[in-house]
């Protein structure tokens, strides 16, 4: 969301022309205007945006975020029971929602970018989708990453649609499609038997 409207105060004396501002200082400040009409996103925002900072490594951010969620899985399932794992992974991932979309607007906002690289809590949330029913071994888990971040970067029809969403809503729904693309190829391989259960 573009945060417009710059307010411009004029000088009581009209300076003389050589004392006016270089072109360069005008757009400085200019520039330290806008960022001070934007709204700060609260640090809470940031951390879920990010994933704890997980958006802020470099390169490719969503596949840092996407990576950490299957390790996290991945350590975490070892003290959850195989039939609750599935249940886990869909509260984990409706957790991922519901804190990100609010995160992901206040950083939009914040940043005045419609889709900033560094939120990914949409990575971590569509990652989990990914994972549900799955057994967690390193072979699935691995293909799961693999399937995720490809259909995450393609955005088949309609995920490439959902982007249109307003704000943190747009962000965050089109993983959750991506999500569910790589989650039903996963279940057709176990289903035909070609990922071990």
């Amino acid at each position: 969301m573009r945060v417009g409207g710059l307010s411009s105060r004029e000088p009581a004396q009209a300076p003389a022309p050589a004392e006016q501002p270089s072109a360069d200082m005008t757009s400085a400040t200019n520039s330290g205007d806008s960022q001070a009409a934007r709204p700060h996103a609260p640090l809470w925002a940031t951390l879920v945006a990010t994933f704890f900072g997980a958006g802020l490594l470099r390169p490719a951010p969503g596949s840092w975020a996407s990576a950490a969620t299957v390790l996290l899985w991945w350590l975490g399932s070892r003290g959850i029971a195989p039939s609750m794992q599935p249940a886990a992974a869909i509260g984990l991932a409706a957790l991922a929602v519901a804190a990100g979309i609010p995160a992901a607007t206040r950083v939009a906002r914040a940043t005045g970018l419609e889709d900033p690289q560094f939120v990914v809590i949409d990575e971590v949330a569509g990652q989990l989708i990914t994972l549900i029913f799955v057994p967690v071994s390193w072979k699935s888990l691995l293909l799961g990453f693999i399937l995720f971040r490809a259909f995450d970067i393609w955005k088949p029809p309609p995920v490439n649609r959902l982007e249109r969403f307003p704000e943190g809503t747009g962000i965050v729904v089109d993983d959750l499609g991506a999500g569910l693309y790589a989650l039903a190829v996963m279940h057709l391989l176990l289903h035909y038997g070609l990922l071990p259960r």
